[in-house]
């Protein structure tokens, strides 16, 4: 339990930001970045999937499809080809900027960024 304490660091709404806006910029990551950006983002969507069920945010039906479809592409590993590793960091990238906005809408984030 310790080392979990240890390990935690606060959610930060403008990383998550940040990595949306090199995701869906209209120039695509470059291929050494591509990997980086998919596991920051599937790190932000567990982040804040955890954020909206303790929250109870899954009450909201907006809410909990998003974060069906977050836990979905958590599972889902990165695919192998350009355009498809391309398309699926466009779909993390859209699907954690809305869970971010849904919650902060319906105040279970207390700042959005």
């Amino acid at each position: 339990m310790l080392e979990r304490v240890r390990g935690w660091s606060p959610f930060d709404g403008g990383a998550l930001l940040d990595d949306v806006a090199a995701v869906l910029d209209d120039v695509p990551p470059s291929e050494e970045d591509t990997a980086q950006l998919a596991e920051r983002l599937s790190g932000h969507l567990a982040r804040l999937v955890t954020i909206a069920v303790a929250s109870e945010a899954e009450q909201d039906p907006t809410a909990a499809q998003l974060v069906l479809r977050a836990r979905t592409l958590h599972a889902d590993p990165l695919p192998c080809g350009r355009q498809e590793a391309i398309a699926h960091l466009s779909r993390l990238g859209w699907t954690a900027n809305e869970l971010h906005d849904r919650l902060a809408a319906i105040r279970c984030l207390k700042e959005a960024a």
